[in-house]
């Protein structure tokens, strides 16, 4: 079967790229290994969709925390009101919430996946489903792909939008990486961003279930704070997870995971004197009971005791037996609980995958390959990767659009 174009990958960057390439009046055609599109797009956001960050382009560039200048062309060709636009003109009513993030009105990501998946059927373009095994590669030129089961696609301009690492039961399972390195690419070696972390303090499963909020998280290197952040987190069977430690991961490129360090602030809303005098009050108000059961108005149970065995403190220390050094002790650990990073949990668990294809390889203003003419790449399998809020949607529509347009004006 021949074709102007043929997007390897029916996620949001290839079904966007080929929407746009449709849009300029070329034929078609999306390879997807799954039986419907969007299937990772459906769980994203905890299956409400964070669509994209109702910002501008110098908010977006400070939270992609590499490779953020190769965006810069595609941030301004492609803007998040842009992308918000788009899908309320495809009758999806989209909602702003906390930190800008971008919704439907409905809360569903089924409502994005279908809509998308009604603009394909409109704009008339086939989805046919299949593995990609290989490339058709013929003098320096990508001409097509041929699958699995031996069929082959030959198109003008070939787009890979595989996706990368995470979630490989969705079909992202890294295999676009194989097919980038046959055309000649770099691929830089994908490690989990925005994943859980596994600490080295077993007691984290004492507090398995807890979820935090409004306390700040900070991450260290060394002596260094590289993040600090207010907002919400969640302690599990191996360690932490929840928005505050997706975040600070993103931010883990250097060394290994145990390298780093977690402090959590409890209380952020008081300062070191504040606690302490809130600490005096509720220790003169029970003089005679145990700390283990005072400590309730302040911290949530299941940190009661972690926090005082950091602190050296017996549960069962009466309140008027308290010294006034331990006090503050207890003050300064309630301020800045520390917690050790062990290691990443799989790649499989990541919400997205960095490292990829090269993008010194990749032109910026039309995501063509500079190893390969005719290929080109949109999403994740690109070695790109924002912090959690709507921006890695935004880079795969993004990168997607710039891809469909060079596509479009590159057609046979």
């Amino acid at each position: 079967m021949e074709t102007d174009h043929l997007c390897i990958g029916g996620g949001p960057a290839g079904v966007f790229a080929a929407l746009t390439a449709a849009e300029h009046g070329k034929r078609c055609i999306i390879l997807e290994h799954n039986k419907q599109l969007g299937r990772k797009l459906r769980i994203t956001g905890k299956g409400r969709c964070n669509l994209t960050n109702n910002c501008d382009r110098d908010t977006l560039m400070a939270n992609i925390p590499a490779n953020g200048k190769f965006l810069y062309s595609a941030f301004s060709r492609c803007t998040p009101q842009d992308v918000m636009a788009y899908f309320e003109k495809l009758g999806v009513p989209l909602k702003t919430e906390r930190g800008n993030r971008v919704f439907p009105v409905s809360d569903r990501a089924e409502d994005i996946v279908q809509a998308l998946q009604k603009a394909v059927r409109l704009a008339g373009i086939p989805v046919v489903h299949g593995d990609a095994a290989e490339l058709l590669l013929e003098n320096g030129r990508c001409t097509g792909i041929r699958t699995a089961d031996g069929r082959e696609y030959r198109a003008g301009t070939t787009l890979l939008a595989t996706g990368g690492m995470s979630y490989p039961k969705t079909g992202s399972d890294g295999s676009g990486y194989r097919l980038a390195e046959a055309a000649g690419h770099t691929i830089v070696p994908p490690m989990p961003s925005l994943i859980p972390l596994v600490t080295q303090e077993t007691w984290c499963q004492e507090a398995m279930g807890l979820s935090l909020r409004n306390v700040i998280l900070r991450l260290y290197r060394g002596n260094k704070c590289i993040f600090e952040e207010l907002g919400e987190m969640l302690f599990t069977h191996f360690g932490v997870s929840g928005p505050l430690v997706l975040s600070a991961s993103a931010l883990m490129r250097k060394g290994s995971p145990q390298d780093y360090r977690l402090e959590i602030d409890l209380k952020s809303g008081l300062t070191p004197e504040q606690l302490d005098k809130r600490i005096q009050r509720d220790l003169a108000g029970s003089p005679n009971r145990d700390l283990g059961n005072i400590l309730h108005a302040l911290l949530p149970a299941k940190l009661i005791l972690p926090v005082l065995r950091l602190a050296g403190i017996s549960p069962d220390t009466k309140a008027n037996a308290l010294t006034k050094a331990q006090r503050l002790h207890l003050g300064s650990c309630i301020k800045a609980v520390p917690l050790h990073v062990r290691a990443f949990r799989p790649i499989e668990e990541a919400i997205v995958t960095r490292g990829g294809v090269s993008v010194k390889e990749v032109d910026a203003r039309t995501m063509a390959s500079r190893c390969c003419e005719g290929l080109y790449f949109a999403g994740e399998i690109l070695d790109l990767d924002g912090y959690t809020g709507g921006f890695n949607l935004q880079i795969a529509f993004a990168t997607a659009y710039s891809a469909g347009l060079a596509m479009a004006e590159q057609a046979r």
